[in-house]
């Protein structure tokens, strides 16, 4: 079997569930050594243990996105042990309860934006040399609809996808002419996963794709890969 991504490095956040491990999953598959993180340890495990399975490469690093040097201490020991990081997949993210702007519980309103915002800017801050010391660095990020259309009782969540969609689009107009790194912002769509279950408990959970179907579309595009800036979303 071909493995087009054999010999690259990828860093998945938010790999222990969802479409992270699916993504960490189909990178493996793809031949990159993932290096899986999370705050669950077990699931990691599990997730490190279908890699295995298959002979994929990977390394658990356990991070809580949410304390205050946890980013920094993960890119110290990555750059510890690699030179180069060449994918960088920021899947992780937090839904806030879906409530009027009116309501907005303002705990759950920082936590969003702790880990869908500030974690991302610490991600891209930190990494950023290790992506500029690969032939060709890759960061993906996985957004939400309601950051480009506000949608009624989804604001704390739209809001922090719309900073977070501003965030990596500013970032990839400030590496593209001085560096080979290049961003892309993937909607995954409709997708299977907990996250989505909260978001709408009456739905058919089959009517809509597993996220296996998002970790393949993201390495068929690293396959293929992108050399400007990308942006889109998943239907199917």
């Amino acid at each position: 079997m071909t493995k087009p991504l054999e010999g690259k490095l990828a860093l998945v956040t938010g790999a222990s569930k969802g479409i992270g491990a699916a993504s960490a999953v189909a990178l493996a598959e793809a031949g990159a050594h993932v290096v899986l993180t999370g705050r669950d340890v077990r699931a990691l495990e599990a997730v490190e243990d279908r890699i295995h399975e298959t002979g994929g490469q990977s390394t658990i690093a356990p991070v809580d996105l949410a304390e205050s040097d946890g980013i920094a201490r993960l890119a110290s020991a990555i750059a510890g042990r690699w030179d180069k990081l060449d994918i960088l997949v920021i899947s992780a993210a937090y839904l806030p309860t879906l409530t009027p702007v009116t309501q907005i519980d303002g705990k759950q309103f920082s936590q969003a934006m702790t880990i869908n915002v500030l974690a991302t800017q610490a991600l891209l801050a930190n990494f950023d040399p290790l992506l500029k010391r690969a032939d060709a660095g890759r960061v993906i990020g996985l957004t939400s609809s309601v950051g480009e259309t506000p949608r009624a009782y989804w604001s704390a969540y739209g809001s922090t996808k719309a900073a977070f969609d501003n965030l990596l689009d500013s970032y990839a107009q400030e590496v593209e002419k001085i560096s080979g790194v290049r961003v892309s912002i993937v909607d995954p769509g409709a997708t299977r996963t907990a996250m989505r279950a909260k978001a709408y408990p009456g739905e058919d959970p089959q009517t809509v794709k597993p996220p296996e179907a998002v970790g393949e579309r993201l390495v068929e595009l690293l396959v293929n890969d992108f050399t400007t800036r990308h942006r889109e979303r998943i239907e199917s």
